[in-house]
């Protein structure tokens, strides 16, 4: 068990890393461009924090967290999602009583759900979130699902689909609820075991659930976009509006109500059409009363989440190729003892002026050392003997051209950078 890792749980290896940092930067440099500044929170927080944010009726409340008792019997849980740590800090950190909104991401934030490990679903698994406070305006919606498609385009991933739903609020969810559980209640024999608790906790939740004979149900059942009230209705025409007015096409999908309690209002999830059963990519929406709801003065927000692993097989299955980064530009071939220790000062020498350079540090021979400078890609050698030491040159070969001149130590450097 020592050298095995828990279940649903995976390594990312260093010939895997270089697609990691890819879609980072991009990320990076899409949330730098909407004025998005980076949060990093703990990896876990005090269980409450979840129970107040999530909901306590939730799968991942009930089901799906890690908690425990630290050594002073307080109940800590891994976080099991990123939003509510990012609010506790907005608060804690009184943020609201700078210039608004506040905008802020997270990168590689890792996540731990408790559930069957499925493939590109993982019991620890990372996400990129956005979460922006202190509007109420649709614009911002807009512009968070704007920076969500931004980022997927510029990854290349292909026939994109965003559906958008609203579901309302505190002052018109209530009419909806009613008329949802009369209509659930009629096909009370046909829901699965746990959405018939559901009717009773969370009605919205049924909604939500992949059973099929649950899923063939709420086809019929009341829309909640037909009970929405005046604010929540203009809210979800002007989200519309300058969806429109941003040339994003979209889809009204009532059927959308996302998994965690803290929604209001506009949710949404965007979908590659491309990629079957992994389609969904992204989802969120807006959490108006989530700030007040953990010690907050009432603030409105809205963010989203996505997967990095569910990404990353995203682009494996579109044939998406990530270029590999060039492990080496220079390796270092040595003979001798006197020529190693020479050769490790040159190699010292062009990775302070920049350039990724590598030796040998196994003790092997010239030939098993030019073997392996091509093996990890070294455009250039530098191949010093005891012969190089005695005129204080070096002969430098070009991989690729296969050509060798001879250059003195001292002009190494410029050397290696001119020819770059």
């Amino acid at each position: 068990m020592l050298t095995r890792a828990p279940k649903g749980t995976k390594d990312v290896l260093p010939g895997e890393s270089y697609k990691w940092q890819y879609i980072e930067k991009i990320m990076r440099d899409v949330c730098a461009r909407f004025a998005y500044r980076e949060i990093r929170t703990p990896t876990f927080e005090h269980t409450e924090l979840f129970l107040r944010g999530i909901g306590d009726t939730t799968d991942v409340v009930q089901k799906e967290m890690y908690t425990f008792l630290d050594k002073k019997e307080r109940s800590i849980t891994l976080k099991p999602e990123g939003t509510a740590g990012v609010v506790r800090s907005f608060v804690e950190s009184s943020m609201g009583g700078a210039a608004q909104p506040t905008k802020m991401y997270y990168l590689n934030c890792p996540v731990f759900r408790y559930e069957n490990p499925q493939h590109g679903r993982y019991r620890e698994h990372h996400q990129f979130g956005i979460e922006g406070f202190g509007s109420e305006k649709p614009s911002i919606d807009a512009e968070v699902i704007s920076l969500a498609l931004t980022v997927l385009r510029e990854l290349g991933v292909s026939g994109l689909a965003l559906n958008i739903n609203s579901i309302g609020c505190k002052q018109c969810r209530p009419d909806y609820n009613k008329a949802l559980i009369e209509y659930l209640s009629k096909n009370k024999d046909g829901l699965c075991r746990d959405c018939q608790q559901r009717m009773g906790t969370n009605p919205l939740r049924v909604l939500d659930c992949k059973q099929e004979t649950c899923s063939a149900i709420v086809k019929n059942a009341p829309k909640m976009i037909d009970y929405l009230c005046g604010e929540c209705s203009t809210h979800f025409d002007g989200l519309k509006a300058r969806l429109k007015s941003a040339d994003i096409d979209y889809v009204v999908n009532p059927m959308i109500v996302r998994g965690l309690d803290y929604y209001t209002k506009t949710v949404f999830e965007i979908i590659s059409t491309d990629i079957g059963a992994l389609g969904t990519v992204c989802g969120g929406g807006r959490y108006d009363e989530l700030v007040e709801e953990l010690g907050g003065k009432p603030t409105p927000g809205i963010g989203f989440g996505m997967g990095m692993e569910r990404l990353l097989l995203v682009l494996e299955s579109l044939g998406i190729d990530i270029p590999e980064p060039s492990l080496c530009d220079v390796y270092v071939c040595t003979l001798g003892e006197n020529a190693s220790e020479k050769g490790f000062k040159i190699t010292a020498d062009l990775r302070a002026a920049g350039i990724k350079a590598e030796c040998d540090h196994t003790g092997r021979s010239m030939k098993a050392q030019m073997k392996y400078a091509g093996k990890i890609g070294a455009g250039k050698v530098i191949i010093i003997g005891e012969n190089e030491i005695a005129k204080g040159v070096a002969a430098v070969r070009d991989m690729k051209a296969s050509e060798e001149k001879t250059v003195a130590f001292e002009q190494l450097n410029e050397f290696i950078k001119g020819g770059e």
